[in-house]
């Protein structure tokens, strides 16, 4: 894993919007060896990037939520 991606949870306090975007970025660069994707390929890479945020939005609200207990 790419050790350059920030720890987007620190106790309760929840990740900006940014911040899970710029690691899902990097994610996705990292998996897919791009660093800059083609116009062949933006779809598909932007398309992974949106989805991997919104995975990391829903795993950082329901780990986030199990603190506040």
């Amino acid at each position: 894993m790419c050790r350059s991606i920030k720890r987007l949870r620190e106790g309760a306090v929840p990740a900006s919007e940014d911040e899970i975007r710029e690691a899902a970025l990097q994610y996705v660069r990292k998996v897919s060896g791009f660093r800059a994707p083609s116009e062949r390929h933006r779809e598909a890479f932007d398309a992974a990037v949106d989805e991997v945020a919104l995975a990391s939005r829903r795993l950082l609200e329901a780990v986030t939520a199990g603190l506040a207990r």
